[in-house]
Order: C-alpha cells, then structure tokens, then sequence
C-alpha cells in the first residue's frame, strides 16, 4: 500500500470495467481510495464488482458507442460522485483472421469500439476533467508500436487512439489536463484466451520473439497501469521492454513482413486463418448488443 494516496476521494471512471484489465483496474483504484464508476456492456458483472464496494463504486451499463447514452451516463456519473479526476478509456473487442475474409460488420465494430467509442469516451466526460485538472488514460496495446497481421481491424483502431491520445494531450496541455497512453502485450485476460482457441492466432503468438509472445499475469499489468495514473504519465509500459519496442517502431514494419511472409505462407488456405469474430466472452457480449453474428 503506498504511503500517500492521489486518489484518495477522487472520482475514477473505468470503460470495459466488466472484466480483465478493466475489472482490475477499477479494483484497484477504489483501493487507493478513489470512487469509481464502473462502464460496460455486462451489468451482471458490473454488480458484483460494484457490489464489493458498497458506497466506494457503482456502475451503469453502457455501450461506449452511443454518444446520447454516453452523456446520459457522464452527467449521472457526476452526479453520484462528482466530476472525475481520472478516465480510463479501456473498453475494446479483438477479432483475428485476414482481413479479406472478415465479416465487414464485425471489422468495423472492432474500430468503432476501440476508437470510436475512446472518442465519444472523451467527449462525455472530458467536461468534469476540465473542472478537476484531472487524467486521462487511454489503452493501446502492442498493436499500436507494431504491424499486427490476422488483427488488422485492431492494430488500426489501437494505432488509432494513440495518435487521437496525442492530439488530445497536445490540445488540453494549457488546461492542465494530463493525457497518458498505455501499452500492453499479450496480457492473460478473458479476450487473449479467446484468441488461444484459434489455431492462427496461437500459432503466429508462439512464434513472436521472445519476450513478445509470452502471455502475462494481468496484476503486475494493472499495479503498474495504476502507478502511471497516480504519476499522471505520458506513457505507461505494462511490460518494461515495450519501452524498447516503442524506440525501434520505425524498422518494425520490415521486420514484421519479413516473418509474416514465413509465417503466413506455412499457414495459407488453412480452415485456421479464417476469420474469429470478436473473440472471448466480452466480445460475445459486445457481439450481441450490437447484434452481429458470432
């Protein structure tokens, strides 16, 4: 526990705070004595978070997607705990295969969650930020830094919101509103064992160099997500190396269509190539409120 407590009594907002990385980030905020609203399609889930914190969290329902039902949700967010001192735009569905062979549908919902709803994340509650100076995070992932061949919709939309982070820090500099971007690799949540069960997912993961294609414990990620919330960070490295990543990008491009030809070539006309759809249990959800095929 640290010895000083930023959050203590600030209002947090957690978007895909049903599971994974969302679930334990707002978790771990209320520990460090913030209030939190929990955001995200799976009200079941919600609860029994929210539950475990009676007073200290509450949640509503939401599709990140849906400005009017976004605002809705920001102006009683406020009104139950007060304007936030940190966003957490973390929701965000993944689904594998080429991109000739996906559903455009579902291509598209990937890049109107992930982006998208980041934005209209912002736009809802940016207002209450500029009331308390507060702190924005957005998730990146990996994907952002490097090409990602077979997650093409998701490697756009996370390259996306880093450039859009970016813009966004630049703009609200002078208002005192700090802006970091988060960067994580494959992390053991509901959404990457989703992705184990395709055969060209998993393969092309156990073949990534090391240590890009290990599968990480989710808390060290959010104890250090956390962290760079608390420091109010411009970028935050949920594995250390991504650091390195992040400094070799521009070559990374080569690199990766030099393994993909490899790679892809052993793989080609494969059942295991085609498309997913959006993969683990949050993105069924997602899925269905939207109604798309699975």
């Amino acid at each position: 526990m640290p010895r000083t407590l930023p959050l203590l009594g600030r209002t947090a907002v957690v978007t895909g705070a049903a599971r994974g990385i969302g679930e334990g980030m707002a978790r771990a905020l209320v520990r460090r004595g913030a209030r939190v609203a929990l955001l995200g399609h799976e009200e079941p889930a919600l609860a029994r978070i929210a539950a475990a914190f009676p007073g200290r969290a509450a949640h509503w329902p939401v599709d990140v997607t849906d400005e009017a039902a976004m605002a809705r949700t920001a102006d009683r967010v406020e009104q139950r705990f007060g304007p936030p001192s940190v966003l957490v735009a973390n929701a965000g569905v993944a689904a594998g295969g080429l991109f000739l062979d996906h559903d455009p549908a579902t291509w598209r919902r990937v890049v109107e969650v992930n982006l998208i709803g980041s934005a209209v994340t912002v736009r809802a509650f940016l207002p209450g930020l500029l009331v308390t100076r507060g702190y924005y995070l957005q998730v990146a992932s990996l994907a952002a830094l490097a090409p990602a061949p077979l997650m093409s919709a998701y490697g756009a939309s996370k390259a996306g919101v880093e450039a859009f982070a970016h813009a966004v820090r630049a703009e609200l500099a002078h208002r005192g509103v700090a802006v970091g971007v988060a960067y994580l690799s494959w992390t053991d949540t509901d959404m990457i064992r989703g992705a184990q069960h395709h055969d060209s997912l998993r393969a092309l993961r156990a073949r990534m160099p090391w240590p890009a294609g290990r599968i990480y414990a989710p808390q060290p990620v959010v104890d250090r997500l956390v962290r760079g919330i608390e420091r109010r960070s411009p970028a935050v490295y949920a594995q250390p190396w991504l650091r390195a990543v992040q400094a070799a990008r521009a070559c990374l491009p080569a690199v990766v269509t030099h393994r993909a030809r490899r790679e892809l070539g052993r793989l080609d006309g494969r059942a295991g190539l085609s498309a997913t759809g959006l993969l683990g249990a949050g993105g069924e959800a997602d899925a269905d409120a939207a109604g798309l095929k699975r």
